[in-house]
């Protein structure tokens, strides 16, 4: 399947894509950058908003603008189109470790945000890693709910909202796990081995579920998009033209395309000049909307 380049963004950590229904237009972070971008189809427009701090992911607000996870906690942003961001902190955090920053997060199907925490030195191998909850009326700071990651990532819930995926894409877990999900209390359990990455091309980054509730993840170091049943069960992969697709999101206006979000790192890139840039496809399946914060 053919992957159209949306945009040569050449972000140095593309991440969150997330698709505006209202808008009709795609949002999405360059991490190290400390940006946040916006690209409408319609008249092939593209924006971007500076941060203060490096802006790890996005989940729209049902109060309008975004919740933002950054480096030292929660944040609510107006991006506005005059190119001003208004940014007001929500909550903060106290880290497990000096050097540490938010890293993949989303909405749980009842408005609650999720967002999990990484060392900036990725390669150091600590699990000092931890997933935290943020909903409405929530006092500060934030308390860890899952501990004991790497790089916490490709969070993701299934349709009805009572599953829980999340994975550990350090090269020495590479593992998705599925949680059964209370909805009521927003607590996941039973944690279990979903999909061993280590049998599959690329380490597990960001994701998305469809309306069918089969779980994608972008296989970072691959170039791949891989499609899971809710059995765990390998569906199909999709190729991207570069390596390190980050993570990927369903929307356009049937919500039928694939949003595929990368990294540009450095060194030579001869053999993927459009690495950090924005990819759609088509592959036949329908998303979901995105979930709101509820607060």
């Amino acid at each position: 399947m053919h992957a159209e380049l949306i945009l040569d963004a050449r972000n140095a950590v593309g991440e969150s894509p997330v698709w505006n229904v209202v808008e009709q237009a795609l949002y999405w972070v360059d991490i190290p950058a400390k940006r946040l971008h916006r690209w409408s189809p319609s008249d092939n427009r593209t924006q971007s908003w500076q941060t203060e701090q490096m802006l790890a992911c996005i989940a729209s607000s049902q109060a309008g603008g975004w919740i933002a996870a950054m480096e030292d906690g929660l944040f609510h942003l107006q991006a506005n189109l005059d190119g001003s961001l208004t940014s007001s902190r929500l909550s903060g955090v106290e880290h497990a470790s000096s050097g540490m920053r938010f890293n993949d997060g989303r909405c749980d199907r009842q408005g609650r945000f999720w967002v999990g925490s990484m060392l900036l030195d990725m390669a150091a191998g600590v699990n000092a890693g931890a997933l935290y909850r943020f909903q409405a009326g929530q006092s500060e700071p934030l308390s860890a709910q899952l501990s004991g990651f790497i790089v916490p990532n490709g969070l993701a819930f299934s349709p009805d909202g009572t599953t829980m995926y999340l994975s550990d894409s350090h090269p020495s877990v590479q593992a998705i796990w599925a949680f059964d999900y209370d909805i009521d209390s927003g607590t996941p359990h039973n944690r279990r081995l979903f999909v061993d990455m280590r049998e599959h091309p690329g380490r597990p980054d960001g994701a998305a579920v469809d309306a069918e509730g089969c779980y994608w993840i972008c296989g970072n170091d691959a170039g791949q998009i891989h499609r899971f049943t809710p059995e765990g069960r390998l569906d199909r992969s999709l190729a991207v033209p570069v390596k390190k697709p980050t993570m990927c999101a369903f929307g356009g206006r049937n919500l039928d395309t694939l949003f595929v979000t990368s990294i540009r790192p450095g060194g030579d890139l001869d053999d993927q000049p459009l690495a950090g840039g924005v990819f759609a496809l088509q592959p036949g399946i329908t998303g979901l909307e995105e979930p709101r914060f509820n607060g």
